[in-house]
């Protein structure tokens, strides 16, 4: 239905697509939503890891609240972008599209209904409360087809600063990878310092479940119906 819809879309984005959104946008400001929070609670098997050693990224999860970035795509882009977006976020299906309110932190300082997607928690790549150490190893060492996971890390960690947001999980993992990226600059794909950094962590990954068919169109039907 949104797809169908003459009125703007707007999009809100909390992890990469505050950095790396990938289409057209008319306004950008900074928003909030309540009743969910930005957290390392997803398996990567795709973007930032492989299967057998996934990496670890951002979904937005229930409870408490998020301050990310809101896009106000124009209405004859909206059909692209949401082809775009769902091709991008619904690759296994661990994050589902949600509309939720959105209020807008800058200009008129209003609500809106926003399209994003949160993390789906009966999903296999689905983990909750992950401790710290085993988050520092996943991130620091893993890689994917959209790069290497600490890149991913310290360029949302960066973006977030600018917006003068302060994410305190993202400094402990910060101080436990490694001096190399406390600076909070975006580092460069992929990283050199990656490999020695990746010797001097020990410890056994954790494992990820690999989709299993009945899984796999559990979790991936809605793609179908959204084409």
């Amino acid at each position: 239905m949104a797809s169908e819809s003459k009125h703007d879309l707007w999009v809100f984005g909390y992890g990469s697509l505050m950095w790396r959104p990938g289409f057209p946008f008319e306004e950008v400001v900074r928003a909030r939503v309540d009743g969910y929070s930005r957290s390392f609670c997803v398996y990567s098997v795709h973007h930032r890891g492989i299967e057998g050693r996934p990496g670890l990224v951002l979904g937005l999860d229930r409870g408490g609240s998020c301050i990310g970035m809101a896009y106000r795509v124009a209405a004859a882009d909206a059909r692209e972008t949401l082809k775009y977006l769902r091709e991008r976020e619904q690759v296994n299906g661990v994050y589902r599209e949600a509309h939720l309110t959105v209020s807008l932190l800058e200009g008129e300082k209003r609500q809106v209904f926003g399209l994003t997607y949160v993390v789906e928690r009966a999903h296999p790549s689905y983990v909750s409360q992950l401790p710290i150490s085993a988050q520092a190893r996943l991130i620091s060492t893993a890689s994917g087809l959209s790069g290497q996971n600490v890149a991913y890390l310290v360029n949302t960690w960066a973006h977030l600063e600018a917006l003068g947001i302060r994410e305190r999980a993202f400094e402990r993992l910060g101080v436990m990878i490694g001096p190399f990226i406390t600076g909070r600059r975006p580092v460069a794909e992929p990283c050199p310092r990656a490999s020695s950094l990746s010797r001097s962590l020990t410890g056994r990954r954790p494992s990820c479940m690999t989709l299993k068919p009945g899984d796999r169109r559990r979790f991936t039907y809605r793609n179908g119906l959204n084409r």
